[in-house]
């Protein structure tokens, strides 16, 4: 198409993507989304994508109808080399930027907030999730610069806190879709779970490796690549997600104990490429494996006492910091976590 459409870019904590208003994307929406990233193309170099399935997002933001929600957020991953968009799951990391996005575009009326931060919350579509992002503001503006650094990002930005709240089952109807804490596919034991976003977790030993590889190492180890898949494929009627082989979830996330002080370590695939962090969302569902007595992440995880857990998920790059509230029976009340936003451009796009 010849006409441009209005479009934010912003990093929203370890991925970047186009920001929309909903209703003005074009009737040919995936179509529109694909000319525009450049996909299906490894490069991506006739569009804005960055051949990276982190950096191949979209956010579809509107004004809510809902009671009790400020705005609804549509998380769209355009894969970068197949033409495809799903909104089969969501994104933690995108969602960071919706609440200053929200407020850039004027969805959210911040005029008679007396301090200075903006609580927004947000209907995550793609789940029927909620969450509560905590926006700094300055005149009315979202504020973007800070001392807060999170790990798999360079330099310093402000802190935009989310709490996330009735995750559990969001997209398979239950915490633990089987039943069970514990199943056996393709005699590996794994976690079958869903606190936010659909994981497999399962010992990284048990997969032939020390979890503690490089992304670069697991990308080029077709083996590992294949057997993953295979369990996955089997994986994914069992978490009532029907047929998964053209699906982004489940992800596969392969555990071992930490080695930088934190709660455990992971190795995630998302699901055939090898993940250079952790998604927001899963990582809180690992954090929830990781409390759960007897599964393989529990066993391997490092856990601090008391009702207030923050844990801390190990990954290539980094850590992210899970804060977990419990009940006095142990279950999850809320999650939160900690994650940076930037703008990066307000202009037009073209598909």
């Amino acid at each position: 198409m010849s006409d441009g459409v209005r479009c934010m870019w912003m990093r929203g904590g370890t991925s970047k993507g186009g920001y929309f208003i909903a209703d003005e994307l074009p009737d040919n929406r995936d179509e529109f989304l694909l000319r525009m990233m450049g996909s299906p193309d490894i490069r991506q170099i006739d569009g804005m994508g960055g051949a990276d399935p982190l950096a191949s997002k979209v956010a579809l933001v509107k004004k809510s109808n809902r009671r009790g929600i400020d705005v609804d957020y549509l998380f769209l991953q355009v894969a970068v080399d197949e033409p495809l968009v799903s909104d089969a799951q969501n994104c933690g990391n995108i969602l960071a930027g919706v609440g200053p996005f929200a407020i850039e575009r004027g969805l959210v009326d911040v005029g008679s907030i007396a301090g200075d931060h903006a609580a927004v919350t947000i209907y995550m579509e793609n789940t029927g999730q909620i969450a509560i992002a905590r926006v700094p503001l300055n005149n009315d503006l979202p504020v973007y610069s800070g001392s807060v650094s999170i790990d798999g990002v360079p330099g310093t930005s402000a802190a935009i806190p989310l709490e996330f709240k009735d995750t559990a089952g969001s997209s398979c109807g239950a915490l633990l879709p089987t039943g069970d804490v514990v199943d056996t596919v393709e005699s590996v034991e794994v976690t079958m779970i869903d606190n936010g976003m659909p994981v497999v977790v399962l010992r990284a030993a048990d997969m032939g490796i020390t979890g503690s590889e490089s992304r670069d190492q697991l990308e080029s180890n077709a083996a590992l690549k294949a057997k993953l898949e295979s369990i996955r494929l089997q994986c994914g009627p069992l978490m009532n997600l029907g047929d998964v082989e053209n699906k982004t979830v489940p992800k596969m996330t392969m555990v071992s104990k930490p080695s930088n002080g934190g709660a455990i370590s992971t190795r995630t695939f998302i699901p055939h490429r090898c993940h250079s962090s952790i998604g927001v969302l899963g990582a809180v569902s690992v954090a929830t494996a990781c409390l759960l007595p007897d599964s393989p992440a529990n066993e391997l995880a490092e856990l601090p006492e008391g009702s207030k857990k923050n844990l801390a998920i190990e990954h290539p790059t980094g850590a992210t910091g899970i804060e977990a509230v419990l009940d006095e029976s142990g279950a999850i009340v809320s999650t939160a976590i900690v994650r940076t936003a930037r703008k990066l451009f307000d202009g037009q796009v073209f598909g």
